[in-house]
């Protein structure tokens, strides 16, 4: 039987999951769909009925809709809950759908992929930014044991009130008490849009930081963005964003179609050329 599975966003022609998943299915010989649906935030609880029903496995889940599904759910993942918001949705056989969060799986095995080591000995990380993806940034961190998170953001008060909202080794401040914390941090993550459309950040001095550090960003378009070639020209080890992509899309796979599938550089050589540089 032929298992269906999506990505629900709006709109949703950006989105590479099709691409991704339909390389995978192909790959893997499996009888299997993977189609984008662009839903308005009024149809969501319609297309809620259509995946309880049976008519898919599961999917996954884009901006708009984070966070509105959470709420739709039976049943979440801990960390889904902590996070706040389900990007991969489940229907599990008595109809119930499951949601769970893959964005902290995604961060940690892009960085596991390619900065092997990174967090061995790490005590200190930098996270720009507070939104809605820094959530699951901090919660990956948590998880892997960092003992010090500087949250880091252009209004003090979102990044205070991120702080409160989940219990770990959290501490906000503004982006001006960078260069002051810097020397002590072995990895700085940027959550932001920052680096999006030619954007960069101002008042970020790179050179304060160890040579052992990694940078990585969460854009990937451009894959390069102007953080990753400063911290380049630093000497700094750089991790880009699609690898998150990548990696955060094995775990919905894996429960919708049964197979565990690879992150191959043929994989991420297919994505990079739909990307715009």
């Amino acid at each position: 039987m032929t298992r269906k599975a999506f990505v629900i966003g709006h709109p949703i022609a950006h989105s590479r999951s099709p691409l991704i998943h339909g390389t995978w299915i192909t790959q893997y010989g499996i009888d299997g769909s993977y189609e984008p649906f662009d839903v308005s935030p009024d149809d969501l609880p319609l297309f809620f009925e259509r995946l309880k029903t049976g008519e898919f496995a599961g999917g996954n889940v884009t901006i708009p809709h984070k966070e509105a599904v959470f709420a739709l759910c039976d049943t979440l993942d801990p960390l889904a809950e902590t996070i706040g918001a389900a990007n991969t949705l489940v229907r599990q056989p008595d109809g119930r759908v499951h949601g769970t969060n893959t964005d902290y799986l995604g961060f940690l095995g892009n960085l596991d992929a390619n900065a092997q080591g990174w967090s061995e000995g790490l005590d200190t990380a930098i996270v720009l930014g507070a939104g809605g993806a820094a959530r699951a940034i901090l919660v990956a961190l948590k998880a892997r044991g960092i003992s010090r998170v500087h949250v880091l953001n252009r209004t003090k008060a979102t990044a205070r009130r991120l702080a409160e909202a989940i219990d770990g080794p959290f501490h906000p401040g503004g982006l001006e008490y960078f260069t002051e914390i810097a020397g002590a941090a072995g990895l700085v993550v940027n959550t932001t849009s920052v680096g999006m459309h030619g954007t960069a950040f101002d008042t970020l001095d790179l050179s304060v930081l160890p040579k052992t550090a990694t940078v990585t960003d969460l854009v990937y378009v451009p894959r390069r963005t102007p953080l990753l070639i400063e911290a380049e020209q630093q000497g700094l080890r750089t991790v880009d964003g699609l690898g998150m992509l990548l990696h955060q899309a094995v775990p919905g796979f894996t429960a919708w179609f049964g197979v565990e599938p690879e992150v191959s550089d043929t994989l991420r050589r297919r994505v990079e050329q739909t990307l715009e540089h």
